[in-house]
């Protein structure tokens, strides 16, 4: 496995930028990063794990929400610094915001702003109790 790890071109503090995608319909539901540890967890149990650089720990994806997103594939980019997870998303919601995904607002050409463009599934105060 470590040989495997070895192949990716982490970064100075040792993170891979990594984009989770929702297998079947190929949307990108968010962006995170993982260090070596959070990519070997998210191998061993096929389910998203991430390294939270505001918390400085592991962050296993659902932990708080219940989302958890179970991971279909890795995949690694050409200059093997980037990683693409396709996922099943529990709860159909990625974003802490409640929505499906974190990218849930589009610049607007003509008014020049950006506009919402996903709405609130649920309440993030109902998600996050603690």
């Amino acid at each position: 496995m470590q040989a495997q790890l070895d192949r990716i071109k982490w970064d100075d503090k040792g993170l891979v930028p990594v984009i989770a995608q929702e297998s079947g319909t190929g949307k990108v539901l968010m962006f995170a990063w993982m260090n070596a540890q959070a990519l070997q967890k998210t191998l061993e149990l096929e389910r998203a794990v991430y390294f939270s650089r505001s918390r400085n720990k592991l962050w296993f994806k659902g932990e708080e929400s219940g989302h958890v997103q179970h991971v279909k594939s890795v995949r690694m980019d050409c200059d093997q610094d980037v990683l693409l997870l396709e996922v099943v998303q529990d709860g159909g919601m990625a974003c802490h915001t409640g929505r499906h995904s974190c990218f849930f607002e589009a610049f607007d050409f003509d008014s020049r702003t950006w506009q919402v463009t996903e709405p609130v599934l649920k309440n993030p105060d109902l998600i996050y109790t603690k």
